[in-house]
């Protein structure tokens, strides 16, 4: 062969190669185009929006079937997104219920996995809960590290003030609200945190758990002007909430939006309840718990209301920004309703078809209103059965970010929520619940062999450690947790406690050691 034919023949196999690389290389752009998620209409990684009620329960708003509170801005989110029908909080109280959402971590292996209290209620006694660890990752530390503009706007319970577990040790930028959750019982504080210095409000102290003197006419609106203040935190929350977002640079954003509502006590401003003005009201005097209100259910129906119209002005600050399309907002609530500080659970129908209420590991406890908007990549009016939970979102979020998460318990759910293929399955859902009198409860949620769902929960005696009641229900075809099937179920049983037994593991506090 000469040189000249040589050469010729090298080449056209060079250039064969060549060809070949590139249709490779073409081919393997397709296909990670087309599962990246985090390229957006603009070309970027998307911003993050993760809006967080406070004892609102599934039942509690419009999307989920409430008939008697108006939400018209959750209808237009699910109209323009997804709902989610099985998602699931971190626990079902405040501070356990945020540190699986904050950590990814469930209530098995959080640092956190109850109401453990430093202070009191009043600002000489606001020393905040537990608090995160130094050095702890949380969902803002990722992101921060993975290039995000990070915020929290609203209610931490993490950390108190001077802690190591207050949210700008812990990842985020910018901060302002409620360190403390127990000066979150009053939404008419004398101060909120801004960072870490106080930043006060017009408000004179009034303590959040007291109740109408015995000589008192409950019927006389007068009656109540003790309780009343003026300048209402969730209005300035919401503000801050919007300055955030308006404060845009070269790199995108994640905020965390957690109200304090509808948590008790009952306050809203008096302009709100006229929108409630027809229901049937009995005063409540607060006998048991929190701030008396003469009409409770407009109030916390109205509580809701605000909630609705804050996420209202949220969505049309992104689209007046141009930046709607960019932006991924979730909307969920970190545990159910609770008839305490006046909250007529049964009028609202707050729990829906699902059993118990906040401080129960029964459905109604921890299955949340959760929707989901991101125009452009989240079909609207869709609805995902996709079973998930709070320490989802930390590798949810590392997804959409590009970035790899901290060690965690969850499964991205962002093919669910883009309904592609590949969405890994849970085949369990661990928590625990310690409250503060020495009882503990354990439920999971599992699938047999044949992937049914069934929902184990395991009742101890309150400060015996004993154990109480071990009952099995049969979530498939009863989501209300009605009939325990747990005595004929023996080989679910013994599964179950051994799903219970793995996935927790010895926590440093000894009170939430129970084996």
């Amino acid at each position: 062969m000469s040189i000249k034919s040589s050469y010729r023949a090298k080449t056209t196999k060079q250039v064969a190669a060549l060809l070949l690389f590139c249709f490779c290389l073409f081919k393997y752009t397709q296909i990670t185009s087309a599962r990246s998620p985090i390229d957006s209409a603009e070309g970027s990684r998307p911003n993050i929006v993760y809006i967080l009620a406070d004892d609102l329960g599934i039942g509690d708003i419009e999307p989920f079937g409430q008939q008697h509170i108006r939400t018209p801005n959750l209808n237009r989110m699910m109209r323009e997104g997804m709902l989610l029908t099985q998602h699931y909080a971190g626990n079902t109280v405040c501070a356990p219920s945020r540190a699986s959402l904050m950590t990814g971590l469930h209530s098995g292996h959080s640092q956190i996995r109850g109401n453990f209290e430093l202070g009191g209620f009043t600002d000489e006694e606001e020393f905040g809960q537990m608090p995160l660890n130094p050095g702890t990752a949380t969902v803002a530390t990722m992101l921060k590290d993975a290039g995000y503009r990070t915020g929290l706007v609203g209610k931490w319970g993490l950390g108190g003030p001077g802690s190591y577990g207050v949210p700008n040790k812990h990842g985020f930028d910018y901060f302002l609200g409620y360190l403390d959750q127990k000066q979150a019982h009053n939404h008419y504080p004398t101060h909120l945190w801004e960072n870490e210095e106080r930043y006060p409000l017009e408000n004179a102290f009034l303590y959040p758990h007291q109740s109408l003197p015995a000589n008192a006419d409950p019927y006389d609106e007068a009656s109540y002007k003790p309780y009343q203040r003026e300048d209402y935190a969730h209005t300035r929350l919401n503000g801050a909430a919007l300055e955030f977002i308006e404060t845009t640079d070269d790199r995108p954003f994640f905020l965390y939006l957690a109200y304090a509502s509808p948590h008790a006590a009952l306050q809203v401003p008096d302009g709100d309840l006229a929108t409630y003005s027809t229901f049937d009201e009995t005063p409540y005097t607060a006998i048991r718990n929190y701030l008396p209100h003469p009409r409770p259910r407009a109030a916390r129906a109205a509580m809701i209301s605000n909630i609705d119209r804050s996420v209202g002005e949220i969505m049309d600050r992104l689209e007046e920004l141009g930046i709607s399309d960019n932006t991924l907002i979730i909307f969920s609530s970190d545990n159910g309703p609770t008839p305490e500080g006046g909250g007529d659970m049964e009028f609202f129908d707050s729990n829906s078809i699902y059993r118990g209420y906040k401080r129960d590991l029964y459905e109604g406890g921890i299955r949340m209103p959760t929707l989901a908007r991101w125009p452009g990549r989240i079909q609207p009016g869709s609805r995902s059965d996709h079973v998930s939970a709070f320490w989802d979102l930390m590798p949810t979020l590392a997804e959409l970010a590009g970035t790899e998460p901290p060690k965690n318990d969850g499964l991205s759910f962002l093919p669910a929520l883009l309904q592609e293929e590949g969405q890994e399955q849970h085949q369990s859902l661990y928590w625990e619940f310690h409250n503060t009198r020495g009882g503990h409860t354990q439920a999971v949620r599992f699938l047999d062999d044949f992937s049914k769902s069934w929902k184990a929960v395991r009742l101890y005696s309150e400060n015996s450690g004993t154990e109480a009641a071990f009952e099995l229900y049969d979530l498939d075809n009863d989501p209300g947790e009605s009939v325990d099937l747990a005595a004929k179920n023996a080989t679910l049983v013994e599964r179950a406690t051994e799903i219970m037994k793995s996935s927790r593991s010895r926590s440093f506090i000894d009170a939430w050691n129970f084996d």
